[in-house]
């Protein structure tokens, strides 16, 4: 397999920019810019793995910034602070399109698993695993290729894989399947088809699989979690209401966070469900998922943005960060701040000892286009107030886009992202940060198979 010589991000657009008109937005595309961590759907993006001290993390590369999508993994050492060369696990060849992005796994043994996106029927997707365990180093081996969009596979102690992921069945329907040697799986079974959706997941307990320590665990069982919203009339520009199940036998039975049973209900086909946490469609308001986790005591925190409007600009405020809660007496809504635009995506943490936001909340240099300056937003009330604690990027060429958070997030390489023009197009970096709010470029031109990475703050 290829080894680049340092890291670069795919830029994409959707190509809706038109400065006058009305059947293409003045103030930019729905998404377009540095992508290489996109979509909010494909998750999760990294993870660290405790036995090696390395944070491994894929994204959507390209060779010396050209639009052709490369599906990378790098990784981090935590103990000499340096980035290896970033592999090239999968060439898409005729692909410049960022919704091909991979997704990655770890298994008990060690082994890395990566998800190549596919798009529906028309793209195939990929699943492949490592020659070695703890180590990109041997590189990887093709064990799957077919329908798989949006993949967020999560594997289990003990049990194997529980994949969740999308079909294109005319409209955008949530599916899951499992699997104990991620080479033969179960038949497909739809979760949802009700006009189409989005989803956002998550396993818990946190931590690595040999661990099982994390926020909200409580015992060694793990449990799958997922939020979603849904597209009336079968457009993902009409994305409204938010639901969510959680499962602890891979599938076997589905629940509401009050422990309704619905499995006997699957799939979900109506809105009026005991799934649905906020009938946002009665407020004429559209919903972006972003991410998911839970609080000490074991409930759902999922985090969105709201909108009035699918368009980029000024016609679609107040964007507002929003957390739906669940507690004791129902699901409750806490904002956080307002946003520039509906694509803005972050990442929350939830630790014992406070809740953190990272997201690009901050006006960008490129105002109205996908993502803006990236800043650490810090509550120490459980989530019910917030501060913006530090301004992780100032004075930016390009928007930053995309801030994702690792499985097991280590202090040190606490979250990562892109940049990019959303406007024209342009290079794409890639950056991380620790706990602290120190930010780091990754090397884009590297002499050896290893380098550190630059400060930037």
């Amino acid at each position: 397999m290829e080894r680049l010589d340092g890291y670069h991000g795919i830029w994409f657009t959707l190509g809706q920019f038109a400065p006058t008109g009305d059947e293409k937005s003045p103030h930019g595309d729905k998404y377009s810019g540095g992508l290489g961590t996109y979509t909010a759907k494909h998750c999760p993006l990294a993870i660290y793995d405790e036995v090696v001290e390395k944070t491994f993390f894929v994204y959507g590369g390209a060779r010396d910034h050209r639009r052709h999508l490369l599906a990378m993994i790098g990784a981090y050492d935590h103990g000499s602070h340096r980035l290896c060369r970033p592999l090239v696990v999968h060439d898409k060849e005729t692909v410049d399109d960022p919704h091909d992005n991979p997704s990655i796994a770890l298994d008990e043994d060690g082994y890395l698993w990566v998800f190549v996106s596919g798009r529906g029927q028309r793209r195939p997707g990929f699943i492949y695993r490592s020659c070695s365990p703890h180590s990109i180093e041997d590189g990887f081996e093709l064990v799957l290729e077919g329908e798989l969009t949006y993949p967020q596979p999560w594997w289990i102690a003990g049990e194997g894989f529980l994949h969740l992921f999308t079909k294109y069945t005319g409209v955008r329907e949530l599916y899951w399947s499992r699997s104990q040697d991620g080479v033969t799986w179960s038949d497909d079974e739809k979760l949802a088809g009700m006009e189409g959706h989005y989803q956002v997941s998550r396993r818990l307990p946190e931590g690595g699989v040999s661990g099982l320590s994390g926020v909200g665990g409580g015992s060694a069982q793990q449990k799958v979690i997922t939020a979603f919203n849904r597209h009336p009339e079968g457009h993902p520009d009409n994305r409204t209401d938010l639901f969510y199940l959680e499962t602890d036998d891979l599938g076997a039975s589905w629940r509401t966070a009050a422990g309704h049973d619905l499995k006997g209900d699957l799939p979900l086909t109506a809105p009026d469900t005991p799934a649905r946490v906020v009938d946002f469609a009665s407020e004429n308001r559209l919903v972006y998922m972003k991410d998911i986790s839970v609080d000490a005591d074991g409930n759902p925190v999922i985090l969105v943005i709201t909108s009035a409007d699918h368009r980029p600009g000024p016609m679609g405020n107040p964007r507002t960060w929003t957390l739906a809660r669940w507690q004791p007496e129902g699901w409750q809504l806490t904002p956080v701040t307002d946003t520039t635009h509906n694509y803005d995506m972050g990442s929350l943490y939830i630790t014992d000892q406070d809740w953190r936001i990272v997201a690009p909340t901050e006006p960008g240099p490129q105002h109205w286009g996908t993502g803006g300056e990236m800043a650490m937003w810090i509550s120490e009330d459980d989530g019910w107030s917030w501060r913006l604690a530090d301004r992780l990027t100032s004075g930016s060429v390009n928007n930053h886009a995309y801030a994702r958070r690792p499985v097991n997030a280590h202090e040190g390489f606490y979250g990562f992202w892109a940049d990019g023009n959303p406007d024209e197009f342009s290079v794409s970096h890639l950056y991380f940060c620790n706990r602290e709010g120190k930010v780091w470029r990754m090397p884009t031109v590297m002499t050896a198979d290893e380098a550190e990475p630059e400060s930037v703050r």
